[in-house]
């Protein structure tokens, strides 16, 4: 999976959110600022190129989908962080985020929770 960059993740947040669309119905409901329509569909265009758009001719118009899952590109992205920032390993990461305390120990019991009981 090619990485996106940031415009491209936060067309992507839109697309996702909207379950598919027309690039103006991407456009009404990205936040402030919004990016010119053009710079929008050359981003949209882009996610189409790197497989996470499919496109439907519509008249003049495309209608767009997204060909990867919120939670597969979730996965993908957490796992790239993962091995780059932190050895490969998620107790690496979880303790950062403890030191950083960025998590409490209530939390962590929770994890622990769904760990050991993952049908909870």
């Amino acid at each position: 999976m090619e990485k996106l960059t940031i415009q491209e993740e936060e067309a992507m947040q839109v697309v996702w959110n909207s379950n598919g669309g027309f690039i103006k119905d991407f456009l009404d409901v990205m936040p402030e600022p919004k990016p010119p329509y053009t710079t929008l569909a050359s981003t949209i265009k882009n996610l189409e190129r790197k497989k996470y758009l499919t496109a439907e001719k519509i008249g003049n118009t495309y209608r767009y989908m997204p060909a990867v899952k919120q939670e597969e590109y979730k996965k993908g992205f957490l796992s790239g962080v993962v091995n780059s920032y932190f050895q490969s390993s998620y107790k690496e990461l979880v303790t950062f985020f403890a030191r950083d305390k960025k998590i409490s120990a209530e939390e962590l019991k929770e994890i622990i929770n769904m760990i050991e009981n993952p049908k909870n």
